[in-house]
């Protein structure tokens, strides 16, 4: 094996260039240039990309700035995707560990139990690591960290733009993850034992196009935005919104505008915007009626006054570009992490230190979307691949230091600080928050919180 290029990325809807096969679970590490013997912290970072995508190999997660300046290891790695990573079906169990679905949870827990058997190869301490996720991946960090099989393995985390999944229509449920697979093996001819031999791409294809499809021809109801994580007694016993809360060390990170992600240029999966009442109307029931068995004209009415009131109260733009964008970054994201985080204020012993990433992106693409921390992470904000998106000025270069210095006093077990930044506190009822924009800091607490309400009801029933 040659332990010097990327392995193969894991099967995945089509698109780019690298190889992509199931043959595809390999750990990439990083290490800094420091004298042999050290025990260094070991960082891992879990990619993103709604459990269908992505991959360690891509350059935007390159380690190598990221474990010069933190001193420590850096590893990531490719986890099963899809059809092959998640949902399930009785007939596949596992006759040794009796589980039949979540095998992508699967693999980040191998990967964790790997990493701390073999730390010590690399200079790293196997008793010192930190579990880092974004997205999908920060949902992993979570779930990771309460389950017994790996919580104790980690000694923190940091939790990014973490995608909770909380309601059984937003993701698959049980019993839906089963009727999908019995539809995809009669598509195939085959039983669903048989489907281990049925070409991956084949697979890959019909799970696609499946779920491209318009809700009402689906074979299932739900999986509506996600198909991630399936409830299941050992690894999942709960959504997340009913599960205890980590009592470990943890910074949770969120973006100024998690959205425009969803609604801006290269969005996953383009949908022409808003641009009326009518349309807007029409675009807040979409996105509400991801998480709700059914969504009243009443309360997408409710919820376009209420974030078109608290805009224009603010001084915020209220355009329905802008009001759609709140939506998509509050309903899928930032909703939850404020929730979590009171929750946490209240309840736990460990530090949680909250932040606001409010680094803006280049024209045409617009805000502080999802997923736009990773480059600044991890140094790689000016690699060809990112640097039109994200730029490589001074101001750039000064956010990526004072959040690799946040990272790298955390991984070292000390409380997170930069030269750069000011004092930063574990969070209080206050929800007291760093936010971090060109290279600087300010101490503030949340804002756009008027328009969650509508969300605590329809997220957590309050």
């Amino acid at each position: 094996m040659n332990a010097t290029r990327f392995g193969s990325d894991f099967i995945q809807p089509a698109g780019g260039d690298p190889v992509r096969q199931e043959d595809a679970l390999y750990a990439n590490v990083w290490t800094p240039s420091v004298d042999g013997g050290a025990k260094l912290p070991v960082v891992v970072y879990i990619h993103g990309g709604g459990w269908s995508r992505g991959a360690g190999s891509l350059p935007v997660y390159d380690g190598a700035a990221l474990a010069e300046r933190a001193g420590a290891v850096v590893v990531n790695f490719n986890y099963r995707l899809g059809a092959f990573g998640f949902s399930g079906h009785p007939a596949l169990e596992d006759p040794t560990t009796g589980l039949h679905t979540n095998w992508g949870l699967q693999d980040q827990i191998a990967l964790l139990h790997w990493v701390s058997d073999n730390a010590k190869a690399f200079g790293g301490d196997p008793k010192n690591i930190t579990l880092v996720g974004t997205s999908a991946g920060g949902a992993s960090t979570w779930q990771l960290s309460l389950l017994p099989q790996t919580r104790p393995l980690l000694r923190r985390i940091i939790s990014i733009s973490q995608a909770h999944v909380w309601s059984p229509y937003l993701s698959l449920t049980q019993d839906d993850a089963t009727a999908v697979f019995d539809a995809l093996a009669a598509a195939q001819g085959v039983s669903v034992k048989d489907l281990r031999a049925v070409p991956a791409d084949r697979i890959r294809d019909w799970w696609v196009a499946q779920f491209a499809q318009p809700r009402h021809q689906r074979v299932v109801d739900s999986g509506r935005q996600y198909r991630g994580p399936v409830r299941d007694p050992v690894l999942l016993p709960a959504f997340d919104v009913h599960q205890p809360l980590p009592d470990i060390p943890a910074i949770s990170v969120y973006t100024s505008t998690e959205g425009s992600f969803f609604t801006g240029p290269n969005a996953p999966e383009p949908q022409a915007p808003p641009t009326d009442g009518a349309s807007l109307h029409a675009a807040f029931r979409d996105i509400l009626d991801q998480g709700m068995p059914s969504v009243s004209d009443s309360t997408v009415s409710d919820a376009v006054a209420l974030y078109t009131d608290s805009a224009k109260r603010e001084g915020r733009p209220s355009d329905p570009l802008a009001l759609w964008t709140e939506l998509w970054g509050d309903a899928l994201i930032r909703h939850d992490i404020l929730a979590f985080t009171r929750r946490a204020a209240a309840q736990r012993r460990a530090p949680l230190y909250l932040m606001e990433y409010a680094h803006p992106v280049k024209s045409p693409y617009f805000g502080v979307p999802h997923e736009s921390t990773s480059p600044f992470l991890f140094g790689t904000y000016a690699h060809p691949a990112n640097v039109a998106k994200f730029g490589d000025g001074p101001k750039e270069r000064e956010t990526s230091a004072a959040f690799m210095d946040l990272v790298a006093e955390f991984v070292h077990g000390r409380p997170p600080a930069s030269p750069r930044l000011p004092q930063w506190d574990p969070v209080g009822p206050d929800l007291r928050q760093l936010v971090l924009r060109d290279g600087s800091g300010t101490i503030t607490t949340p804002t756009k919180t008027t328009q969650l309400g509508v969300l605590d009801a329809v997220q957590w029933g309050k």
